[in-house]
C-alpha cells in the first residue's frame, strides 16, 4: 500500500470522528495550519540558500498572472 493510501486511511478515520461543524473546522485548521507550516519552512529554506531575496518578492508583488478574459472567442 502507497504512503496516500496509507494518508487516506488515517484521514477517513479521523473523519469517522467529527461530530459536529465546530469539530470540522477544527479539523480544517489543523490541516491547513500544517501546510502553511510546510510552505513557510520551503520558503525559509529558498530565502537561506539565496533561491529567492527581497527583490523577488518584490518582483512577485507587482506581477499580474491573471489571464485576460476573451469575450469574443467564447461567443458563438
Amino acid at each position: 500500500m502507497s504512503y496516500s493510501q496509507l494518508a487516506q486511511l488515517e484521514l477517513m478515520d479521523a473523519l469517522n470522528n467529527i461530530n459536529s461543524q465546530e469539530e470540522l473546522n477544527e479539523f480544517k485548521d489543523v490541516l491547513a495550519h500544517y501546510f502553511a507550516q510546510k510552505a513557510q519552512k520551503a520558503i525559509d529554506e529558498l530565502w537561506d540558500k539565496g533561491g529567492i531575496n527581497e527583490d523577488t518578492i518584490n518582483q512577485w508583488g507587482a506581477e499580474h498572472m491573471r489571464t485576460p478574459y476573451r469575450y469574443a472567442a467564447n461567443r458563438p
